[in-house]
């Protein structure tokens, strides 16, 4: 079952008319025709939204009680009883009362778009999950009911119902909004002008990302090379903790200023233990920013600000959003913070936002910057007090007597001193030379290297012990520490390869990129080769940052089998890199095995379509083409029987049924030929520089003079087609229109230029098709409707788009407003790119055993140069079937609504 189509009218602040803009949309709806019912409209007492809720089928609201009273919820199972076309369902943000079948109303029009009803609703921009805190920064108000940014984003068509400031103030004052009693508290609050432009600035820019989608959407379709606008890419630093929500939603927003805004939220997993990330937390800022539209990315770096810029830079971003430091101010004497070095070291190409939240400097979930591998800094403070703390406290316990295991004890302290600071060199490099310098200065005899006595002796072999031991345990605390961060950064990233797998991603490219930005490498490529001897190649053409075409050749490689390989490039890896990277490496291997076994599954179902449409040519040869053969025959029998004597009129009516036999043979067996030919691919186009007058008009010879109008301006640029396809492909539509539009409505061929390429539009008034047929009515020997056995064998308009396809064009079905089809033929402009419509093939066959194209004016009987003594535009027609009304030999009435591709 085709899932339901959903339409939004989306407004800034209430008031502004969405309702009544929805309910003006049902009233046109019915009068088309349309089964449109109202499943939940709330009218809040305004007259003019209560008149138009006249005329239209209200389908009764469920009662639940709660606490006592009485609440009216909008009835889902009778709305699906019910089973409309269209439903109006007000208020999508709306929470149920309990007890109801849902929590969100959201969630009830959800169960209606999945039972294949058309939806129109209607919300508020504050409404939006993603617009909570600066909806709330800018009235005071915190809305208690949102609805998700992906809901309304994946509705088919998003509506703006706006309305200045001032006008929705009148509107108030008047009374057409609340009740007289409550338009002055209104008006002071939340209506004040200043929030409703705050609001409505808000509604212009979300729609106007929405107007952005719908435009490059379309310029993808429609292949138009120019490309307009810029991109805005914003990432998102995370460190686990609280306020990454608050960090993710800010740039949402700031996406959402520009055109094709990107959120990139990053973790970086940093080695040296910098951040004591929640798990609990990240997976839920990782949900969140992914229902907001953005994607979420986890990096492994041992410089948490420099892994920040990197991936940055990698992925050309333009601005990046950090939270304020949580540090207290007596942590800074460590350094300065991630913020101020990221927008120290950013540049003039990155703009840096610092967020303020509500867990600035309370230093809670983030320790003191202690590192498992020492830093050069710390190195060099250790070596520092290690050589100069035993100089400095000599030169101070040359004034004073303490004793010796005073002396000892004080020294003892700057080694374990220089050992927490620079580990275990440091610290024996301090206990070596305390040693020489209590020898020196406090063992007697003072000033030589020689002990007298053997107690001393003891006394300084126990210190440089403990200084050993200290030093040490300091040393093997910060390698089991560093062990335990690579470890959970290891599972953070397996983590994400598991939940890859199970979320069943198969993008090899993907995957791959994400390698080379967490291990912040250059390139990445899965090689393989066939044998030991093969060359490599770049398996399924997938590698990122740059070619690799050996594994020799990359700075890493890991093997995969015996004949597949990883290759990055851009640094040398350490050994513990390698057991994390053979995972990504696995994972790679196994993407690549399921690309290749779709892509052998869709080969499959290319050879059963194949043998699906050879199945249906030998029935459409077995029916179709013997149908007229024997009135052929019956026709001939009875000329030649000499049993009858024939009137004149007789023979002359026996004559011409002869002659329209043979012209459905004629039309039947041309687009079979053209279809199997275009199954084959050996259609091919000679493009040329033409004028459209000088081919539309032709194609129109099969069908009768008042039943098209024609306007095709003489202004009109030239097109790069076939000559004879094109032809071909116009008289099929034209033919197909005609035979659908109703008595004295005639069919309207109509060119216009768009940029770099040229439409033609042929617009019928007929039944129309629904929107889930209009691709199914391109595919051949397909009639769709209750078309009756001898209408043809379902090729027109697969011959049609086929043609146009092969000359570098495209042919789509769109609904003529008002009721009908429109077939769109868009073809390239002469002297534009091949990328604006498509790629057409360069020449004719010089093969072709015929001697002539393979489809053109003549190719399959098409329409006849003048003078030619056969009937003008019989071939290429598609089969006439009944009009819509009349029986077909059954005795069944084909229904008005329905048509078929002939």
């Amino acid at each position: 079952m085709a899932r339901g189509k959903l339409r939004i009218y989306l407004g800034a602040a209430p008031g502004v008319g969405k309702t009544y803009a929805m309910l003006s949309e049902a009233h046109r709806r019915v009068e088309r025709g349309k089964d449109c019912v109202v499943a939940f409209v709330e009218h809040h007492g305004r007259p003019r939204t209560e008149v138009m809720l006249s005329g239209l089928e209200q389908v009764p609201r469920k009662e639940l009680a709660y606490r006592g009273t009485a609440f009216t919820e909008m009835d889902v199972d009778a709305v699906l009883a019910r089973r409309p076309r269209v439903a109006l369902v007000d208020e999508l943000a709306h929470t149920n009362v309990p007890g109801s079948r849902n929590t969100k109303r959201w969630q009830d029009v959800e169960e209606l778009l999945a039972a294949g009803i058309d939806v129109v609703s209607t919300v508020n921009i504050q409404h939006l999950e993603s617009l909570g805190d600066v909806v709330e920064s800018v009235t005071g108000v915190r809305q208690q009911e949102t609805v998700p940014d992906e809901v309304v984003r994946r509705a088919d068509q998003i509506e703006l119902v706006d309305m200045s400031p001032e006008a929705l103030r009148r509107r108030m004052a008047h009374g057409n909004v609340y009740q007289p009693d409550k338009v002055d508290a209104a008006l002071s609050n939340y209506f004040r002008p200043g929030n409703l432009t705050a609001l409505r600035e808000l509604a212009l820019l979300w729609v106007a990302d929405r107007v952005d989608e719908y435009l490059q959407r379309y310029r993808s379709e429609h292949r138009v090379s120019k490309i307009w606008g810029s991109r805005e890419r914003i990432v998102v630093g995370l460190t686990g903790g609280p306020e990454g929500r608050t960090l993710i939603r800010r740039a949402v927003r700031l996406a959402e200023k520009g055109a094709g805004g990107e959120v990139l939220a990053v973790y970086v997993a940093s080695s040296d233990g910098l951040t004591s990330a929640s798990p609990k937390e990240l997976a839920v800022q990782r949900t969140l920013v992914e229902d907001l539209g953005g994607s979420f990315h986890h990096v492994v770096g041992d410089d948490v600000p420099a892994a920040l810029l990197d991936f940055a830079r990698g992925v050309n971003a333009t601005q990046i959003v950090l939270g304020s430091s949580r540090r207290k101010t007596w942590q800074y004497v460590f350094g300065p913070g991630v913020g101020t070095t990221v927008a120290r070291d950013s540049g003039p190409d990155l703009d840096v936002h610092i967020v303020t939240h509500d867990e600035v400097a309370k230093g809670r979930g983030l320790p003191v910057a202690r590192g498992a591998r020492l830093g050069r800094a710390r190195v060099v403070w250790g070596w520092l007090v290690g050589l100069g703390g035993p100089v400095a406290l000599a030169l101070g316990l040359n004034a004073v007597d303490l004793g010796l295991a005073n002396d000892m004890l004080l020294f003892l302290t700057v080694t374990v001193a220089a050992a927490l600071l620079g580990g275990l060199l440091p610290a024996l490099g301090s206990a070596a030379l305390g040693c020489l310098l209590l020898n020196y200065f406090y063992t007697p005899p003072l000033h030589r290297w020689t002990v007298a006595d053997p107690k001393n002796i003891v006394a300084i072999v126990i210190f440089v012990g403990v200084g050993v031991s200290v030093a040490s345990v300091v040393d093997l605390a910060a390698r089991r520490t560093h062990q335990a961060a690579r470890l959970r950064a290891e599972s953070e990233i397996l983590s994400y390869l598991a939940g890859h797998v199970l979320r069943g991603e198969t993008s090899l490219e993907a995957l791959l990129e994400r390698v080379r930005e967490t291990f912040g490498m250059e390139s990445a490529a899965l090689l393989e080769r066939t044998d030991d001897l093969a060359p490599w190649t770049c398996a399924g053409r997938a590698g990122v940052g740059g070619p690799v075409e050996r594994p020799e050749d990359a700075d890493v490689d890991v093997p995969v089998g015996d004949h597949m390989a990883l290759a990055l490039t851009g640094r040398v890896l350490p050994a513990e890199d390698r057991r994390v990277l053979a995972a990504f490496a696995a994972q790679a291997a196994v993407v690549l095995d399921r690309r290749r076994l779709r892509e052998e599954a869709d080969r499959a179902r290319a050879l059963a379509e194949g043998n699906r449409i050879r199945t249906a040519l030998l029935a459409a040869v077995s029916h179709d083409l013997r149908t007229p053969l024997a009135g052929i025959k019956a026709a001939v029998s009875s000329l030649r029987s000499d049993d009858v004597a024939w009137s004149e009129e007789d023979q002359a009516e026996l004559l011409e049924g002869i002659e329209a036999g043979a012209d459905r043979l004629d039309h039947l067996v041309g687009n079979l030929l053209d279809m199997s030919r275009l199954q084959t691919g050996t259609v091919t186009a000679l493009v040329r520089e033409i004028d459209l007058d000088e081919v539309v008009p032709m194609a129109l010879g099969g069908v009768a003079e008042d039943s098209v109008e024609l306007d095709v301006p003489e202004t009109l640029p030239m097109v790069a087609v076939d000559a004879g396809l094109l032809e071909r492909s116009v008289a099929n539509l034209v033919e197909n229109a005609v035979k659908y539009s109703p008595p004295g409505r005639p069919v309207l061929v109509a060119a216009s230029a768009l940029a770099d390429r040229v439409e033609v539009r042929i617009v019928d008034r007929g039944p129309g098709v629904p929107d889930e047929a209009k691709e199914r009515i391109f595919e051949p020997f397909q009639r769709y409707g209750d078309a009756p056995r001898g209408a043809g064998v379902g090729l027109g308009l697969a011959v049609a788009r086929g043609f146009a396809e092969a000359m570098g064009g495209t042919l789509t079905a769109e609904d003529t407003p008002g009721g009908g089809l429109t077939m769109v033929l868009t073809l390239r402009a002469a002297g534009a790119g091949e990328g604006a419509v498509g790629a057409a093939e360069p020449a004719e066959r010089a093969d072709d055993p015929t001697g002539a194209r393979a489809a053109g004016p003549r190719a399959s009987g098409g329409p006849q140069a003048p003078g030619d003594p056969r009937t003008p535009g019989r071939a290429g027609r598609v089969d006439p079937p009944d009009r819509p009304g009349r029986r077909d030999p059954a005795g069944r009435t084909p229904a008005p609504s329905e048509r078929q591709a002939s």
